[in-house]
């Protein structure tokens, strides 16, 4: 009895094209990413005569205090006495972080005196001002 071969079929995948298929999920990628940058409250920044860099931005929060009396805190809104309890667990994640501070010249003074002692509270004492240069 003879037996008949069977016919075997191709199972290879074409890898040729591999490359550009790479090439345009990468640049589709790049092309739709955007980073966010936290654009906080429309604020006027008071000026100074000296002022020094973050070191780091990644382990940097950043609070806005408007002229209105608005708080924001990476983007969202809140009463001062929340501010106490938002720092402790970003603290408690990070024992690292650094309060950026960026309060309008006009902000009443009574408001972010409120803010510094929520911060003691919270044991975020790591505390920087932003401010703009001043041009002479």
């Amino acid at each position: 009895m003879k037996f008949s071969k069977k016919i075997k079929l191709n199972s290879d995948i074409p890898t040729a094209s591999m490359p550009d298929i790479i090439f345009m999920l990468l640049i589709f990628f790049m092309v739709t990413t955007v980073l966010r940058e936290y654009s906080g409250l429309p604020i006027n920044l008071p000026k100074a005569k000296r002022i020094e860099k973050l070191k780091s931005k990644r382990h940097t929060t950043h609070i806005w205090v408007s002229k209105e009396g608005l708080i924001s805190i990476e983007d969202k809104l809140y009463p001062v006495d929340d501010v106490r309890h938002i720092m402790y667990e970003k603290r408690s994640t990070n024992p690292q972080i650094v309060t950026s501070l960026k309060a309008d010249e006009e902000a009443r003074m009574g408001l972010v005196s409120g803010i510094h002692n929520e911060l003691r509270k919270a044991d975020a004492l790591k505390l920087n001002y932003s401010t703009k240069t001043a041009v002479d």
